[in-house]
């Protein structure tokens, strides 16, 4: 049996990505460690929009945090490894690995990273696209 969506109208023709991009985010989204906001923050002239993602990622430091970009996904991941050498009497605070996935619209840019007091900030902006008209020819079929 086929799968129905919006986008297998006749009229929406090209779309088939953004359909494995929303299945993709709805199984991402399950997860909930580490957890993160997102905000707008005020528009510049020289990057239009900018979005911040912050991630709480206490105990990481910046050697044990990885972020990049990889088939239009934003890729953030955190490795912590057990110090064999501590001898814990309660542990509550264990070190564990995450990997966190933000599908990026085209044109999006990423603008920096940062760590602070144990939250990673990434901002991303997303530039006001030119506008573009295109004249298209009706040949007479003659």
């Amino acid at each position: 049996m086929t799968r129905m969506s919006a986008f297998s109208s006749p009229f929406m023709l090209g779309f088939d990505d953004i359909e494995r991009v929303l299945d993709r985010v709805s199984k991402a989204a399950n997860d909930g460690y580490p957890p993160y906001n997102i905000e707008r923050l005020p528009k510049t002239e020289s990057n239009g929009d900018v979005i911040r993602i912050t991630l709480a990622v206490a105990g990481f430091t910046r050697n044990q945090l990885d972020v990049s970009v990889e088939e239009s996904q934003l890729v953030i991941r955190g490795r912590q490894e057990d110090d064999k050498s501590r001898d814990y009497l309660h542990r509550g605070i264990a070190a564990r690995q995450f990997q966190r996935a933000f599908v990026l619209a085209e044109g999006i840019e990423i603008l920096g990273a940062d760590l602070k007091d144990g939250l990673l900030s990434i901002d991303l902006a997303r530039p006001e696209p030119e506008r573009v008209i295109r004249k298209i020819e009706i040949s007479s079929g003659e």
